[in-house]
């Protein structure tokens, strides 16, 4: 029952978003919007919806891969410009690993809060998986996740068109970058090469986050003591 509930909710925030046309009229939100007071309502424990959504948790994998194909399209863009893309991806991993980690810090938040903080730019899997490795809490850096990508799904493109950023490789990198996979969904409605880039970005920018968030956390660590 709950699939069927899911997936009506999915095509009825993707009509009111379409029909809004707004970036905050994000269809994520929409569903939260309305899913959440209905299970509230009806008393629905959380499990139970889970439970009957199991086969949409399934079909997230093959989903995530289907955004290699746009990514393919690209390669000979991504060939050419494979030194800014690496530098843009890795400078972007520490800088959000680095000022997170510091700025949480000096507000003497608990580190292991820190922990669950350092990830929360990359994909679910990864971010909760470093966040664990770290002693924090994966379900907080999964919350963090959610939070970091619904926020750039919505200001981003307001902001491109803002200052004036067109190019694909500018937008697909930064969206990839700090919005990981719903941000990339994003790119995906706007603009094929843009959803290629931010593709290759969440890819490059989780396995620079995996890598470089222990000795980035100790480094923060030893900065505030």
């Amino acid at each position: 029952m709950w699939l069927l509930v899911t997936i009506a909710v999915f095509f009825l925030s993707r009509w009111i978003a379409r029909k809004l046309n707004s970036p905050f009229a994000n269809p994520l939100l929409i569903s939260i919007g309305i899913i959440i007071p209905v299970l509230m309502l009806l008393k629905v424990p959380y499990e139970t919806y889970e439970l009957d959504n199991l086969w949409v948790n399934y079909m997230l994998q093959p989903a995530v891969v289907a955004l290699a194909y746009p990514l393919y399209e690209q390669l000979p863009q991504i060939r050419a410009n494979w030194k800014i893309i690496m530098l843009a991806c890795g400078v972007g991993s520490v800088l959000s690993m680095l000022t997170t980690g510091i700025i949480a810090a000096l507000m003497n938040v608990d580190i292991a809060l820190i922990a669950a903080l350092m990830g929360k730019s990359v994909t679910t899997p990864i971010a909760m998986e470093v966040a664990n490795n770290l002693g924090g809490e994966p379900a907080i850096a999964a919350i963090m996740v959610l939070l970091v990508g619904v926020f750039g799904a919505i200001v981003a493109y307001p902001i491109y068109n803002l200052l004036n950023i067109t190019h694909p490789i500018a937008r697909g990198l930064t969206m990839g970058n700090v919005s990981h996979a719903l941000g990339t969904a994003t790119c995906a409605e706007k603009d094929q090469k843009d959803a290629a880039f931010s593709s290759l970005a969440l890819v490059v920018c989780g396995v620079i986050t995996s890598v470089l968030a222990p000795s980035l956390f100790a480094f923060v660590l030893w900065f505030v003591h």
